[in-house]
């Protein structure tokens, strides 16, 4: 059974069909890129997977659930997280803390028990800490763990919203332009981290980008969009190789 099944989705704002008859299918642990040219629709998705948007058609299945038009909460709780292209920290909250935000869910407390500091409240926080600083080892992030998250340089930061993202506990990962503004020796330094998390997270990863470099090092499938559309989908050499995705994507 496919992890992620997207079926006929559409979405319109207006008299603008956004995300048009969009299908694609997604393995349990592939690496898969959405790629297109910018107002194509590829951040339209994200925001149907997440229930930021609700798909005036089609349905999204995950691991065989039907989540279509849930609300953001209960579709992260059924397992989908994702990151953004404008970076989205806690900012004025430490390293450690913005981490801590993503494993709520999974460690509850009950208000009461919050206000009045009862033994689960000091129990939880302790298991919580452990937690957050294990997934701060992952990403070489310990050391800044007591540190403002804008105090962070610009690619801790994006590791830091992926972190986060990963303490949700989740079975898919979306990444929105994980490397936007990153230079060459960062965006290598990120290549690793996505294998990293797929490989030992046991992760299925769905990214939007455009740095062809990271697409073609790292992501087994493509689907490309163009005007809401699939334009193309298939194995990624094959995809960055089709003289309709060289025509319609990198304008050549």
């Amino acid at each position: 059974m496919a992890l992620l099944e997207i079926k006929n989705l559409g979405i319109s704002f207006g008299g603008l069909r956004a995300v048009d008859n969009f299908s694609i299918t997604i393995e349990k642990g592939q690496l898969y890129g959405l790629i297109g040219p910018n107002g194509a629709g590829k951040t339209t998705i994200f925001n149907l997977l997440t229930g930021v948007y609700k798909p005036n058609a089609g349905t999204i299945f995950l691991d065989g659930v039907n989540i279509t038009g849930k609300k953001t909460v209960d579709i992260n709780r059924a397992g989908i997280a994702r990151t953004f292209q404008n970076i989205r920290l806690f900012k004025e909250l430490t390293v450690l803390d913005n981490v801590k935000t993503g494993l709520h869910n999974g460690y509850p407390y009950s208000t009461v028990t919050g206000i009045l500091r009862l033994p689960k409240f000091f129990k939880v926080e302790k298991e919580m800490n452990e937690k957050a600083a294990e997934l701060l080892k992952v990403f070489d992030l310990d050391k800044e763990k007591n540190t403002l998250a804008s105090n962070l340089p610009y690619g801790k930061q994006r590791k830091l919203e992926i972190a986060r993202a990963l303490a949700t506990g989740p079975k898919l990962l979306l990444l929105d332009e994980p490397a936007a503004g990153m230079n060459p020796n960062e965006t290598t330094e990120l290549m690793d981290t996505i294998r990293f998390v797929r490989d030992n997270f046991d992760m299925t990863i769905l990214l939007i980008e455009h740095d062809m470099k990271l697409v073609s090092g790292i992501c087994e499938r493509l689907t490309v969009l163009n005007f809401g559309q699939v334009l193309t989908q298939g194995k990624t050499a094959d995809v960055l190789n089709d003289p309709e995705v060289i025509k319609a994507y990198l304008g050549e």
